[in-house]
């Protein structure tokens, strides 16, 4: 069940949020928004037009929405829990975090609900975790991809992510309307 922490007509507002830092709930509103626009994007979508490809080296909508919940994921574990992602987890998310043709090959035949469950059950995690964190732990830094970055640049980059991904929903799903 998805948990609610910004009310849809509080959805345009930037603000504080009850039980998060000022901060953090500034993220969220910014994340909470990406996902709504998100959601809207695929509503309405079919099993055949989640699976659709433009061409044989493209990605699905499907694979872009577990995608997206596959990077959630990884960045919850490498912010909140500071590790990278085990063996086991890599292997249940792989398809998902590479895309390629692992994804084109497996991340096939499910439903609309299937991936808006798994984006929705990650999502209310990093609600969760969230809560238990403060301003000072989202400008901690750390290193990555060789240099410094910090919890807040990660966090961005998780839904800047997904804003850019839902640009190729936007794309694919044109073409699956006029095909």
């Amino acid at each position: 069940m998805k948990e609610e922490i910004i009310k849809p007509e509080n959805l345009f507002l930037v603000k504080d949020i009850p039980g998060y830092t000022p901060h953090i709930s500034r993220l969220l509103c910014m994340m909470n928004y990406a996902r709504d626009v998100t959601i809207s994007s695929v509503k309405g979508l079919t099993v055949k037009e989640l699976d659709f490809q433009l061409d044989e080296k493209s990605n699905s909508i499907g694979a872009l929405l577990l995608h997206m919940a596959s990077v959630e994921f990884f960045y919850q574990k490498i912010t909140f829990e500071e590790r990278d992602i085990t063996e086991e987890e890599f292997k249940i998310w792989e398809a998902a975090l590479d895309l390629g043709e692992k994804g084109r090959e497996q991340i096939r035949g499910n439903s609309l609900d299937y991936y808006l469950n798994r984006l929705e059950e990650i999502r209310n995690q990093t609600n969760k975790l969230f809560k238990e964190k403060d301003d000072a732990w989202l400008h901690k830094e750390s290193e990555l991809w060789g240099q410094t970055g910090n919890n807040y640049f990660m966090w961005f980059h998780t839904f800047e992510d997904e804003i850019n991904h839902r640009g190729q929903i936007n794309f694919i799903r044109k073409r699956i309307i006029s095909a």
